[in-house]
């Protein structure tokens, strides 16, 4: 995510004005800690949900204070605990069940509370990611909803996993790329086609895929596209 900073997330975060930002995976913290210099200067709140952030927790807590939330578990025991939030950032468990459920979380939100659906980033809607599921621990999706996987490392072109080697084989990989409730892209169209709210969605196509869901709003709907395509990504 941290890859997109400057061209797409700051000028959209300086263009949407969020009051509270929710980031979903901060790992080590290269887009989290933009995140909250930006809301530590302009009084915004930022959430920050990851069950095991690879940075000083303490230190951050004390630097930033009242500006950051931090819940140290998975995003969909985090997010119904959450109140308002403008803005979602998502870059967490890439699979379908998560982000899927993530949106539809988003959604209850936004009714609960009578907003608009928040501007919702999520990385990884390209390859390989997209049209695949991963896991980090497979046990916390249930069985239904769990594509056969297995630790076996991932090659452009290819729908299988190799016997050796390849992208990312350190994780928990679909045995099978593309079909139903598969991947990240799979999840929001079939969010998307499902969602009583009146939703745009726009996409980035490097650096794995970045996608954008904005509000029925005019006004964000241009900036938002104008700020990807001047992005040059």
């Amino acid at each position: 995510m941290h890859r997109f900073w400057e061209k797409v997330i700051k000028p959209l975060i300086l263009s949407v004005q969020p009051k509270v930002i929710v980031e979903i995976g901060s790992f080590t913290g290269m887009n989290t800690f933009k995140l909250l210099d930006y809301c530590r200067y302009t009084g915004a709140k930022c959430v920050v949900i990851d069950p095991a952030p690879l940075y000083d927790v303490q230190l951050m807590q004390r630097y930033y204070g009242d500006t950051v939330s931090l819940y140290e578990t998975l995003s969909l025991e985090a997010l119904p605990l959450i109140g308002a939030y403008d803005m979602v950032l998502i870059d967490g468990d890439h699979n379908w069940y998560t982000v899927y459920h993530e949106l539809k979380l988003a959604e209850q939100m936004a009714q609960r509370e009578g907003l608009p659906f928040p501007v919702t980033v999520l990385h990884d809607t390209g390859w390989p990611y997209g049209r695949r599921d991963m896991y980090y621990s497979p046990e916390t999706v249930p069985e239904a909803y769990r594509q056969p996987c297995k630790k076996k490392g991932l090659q452009r072109g290819y729908t299988g996993l190799l016997e050796a080697g390849g992208f990312n084989s350190t994780v928990h990989n679909a045995v099978q790329e593309h079909g139903p409730k598969n991947g990240i892209l799979t999840a929001i169209e079939d969010f998307l086609m499902e969602t009583e709210h009146a939703l745009s969605f726009y996409e980035l196509s490097s650096n794995n895929g970045l996608g954008v869901i904005v509000p029925d709003n005019e006004r964000l709907r241009g900036s938002v596209k104008y700020i990807l395509d001047s992005s040059g990504l």
